[in-house]
């Protein structure tokens, strides 16, 4: 007696055992690496979009050099990439410059390349994101905090006295994922 590959011996239909393995297959082929999705932070007008499902945190900082205010992150690392969104309410209109300035000289820092380059011509990137008044782009090439060498590219941004981030860092970064993070950007 001969058993037909694709079914079961007592009664040779197929077997239940290859639809869970071909479901198991479609259900990987279905997982993409970049899975975006809306964010909306709370407490803000901001619209984003990640690629996976961000994990979130708020800590004090200085971003101006003054008084400490809450700053509210969001991030997820996907695909060898991480990215983050970030925003703090400075409470006066007249404190947004020093915090954005600040920030982004800060956030050079973080990989370890001078900060006084946040005004370099060739760390700038003509970032633009809808709704808002104006938009600094910054990219560079340094080292993370374990010494390996990682790309950034964010743009810092305001909407009245709420300061914003937007950033990627990897070791590569590809013009179509931080196209489409970047993109997602937007203020009412």
């Amino acid at each position: 007696m001969s058993v037909p590959v694709t079914g079961c011996a007592p009664c040779r239909r197929p077997c239940p055992c290859l639809f869970a393995v071909a479901a198991l297959l479609a259900l990987g082929a279905c997982s993409p690496t970049f899975n975006w999705r809306e964010l909306r932070p709370e407490g803000t007008p901001l619209q984003a979009l990640m690629p996976c499902k961000p994990e979130t945190a708020t800590r004090q900082v200085s971003l101006d050099g003054a008084a400490p205010v809450e700053l509210h992150m969001h991030s997820c690392d996907t695909g060898g990439l991480t990215f983050a969104v970030a925003w703090a309410d400075m409470g006066a209109a007249g404190r947004v410059p020093a915090a954005v300035d600040g920030w982004r000289r800060a956030t050079l820092g973080a990989v370890r390349v001078e900060p006084a380059r946040a005004d370099d011509p060739a760390t700038r990137w003509n970032a633009t994101v809808r709704g808002a008044p104006s938009a600094s782009g910054l990219s560079a090439q340094g080292r993370d905090h374990s010494g390996q060498p990682v790309q950034m590219r964010a743009v810092h941004f305001s909407s009245g006295t709420q300061v914003y981030q937007a950033a990627v860092y990897g070791p590569v970064l590809a013009q179509e994922v931080t196209s489409t993070f970047f993109d997602g950007l937007k203020l009412p």
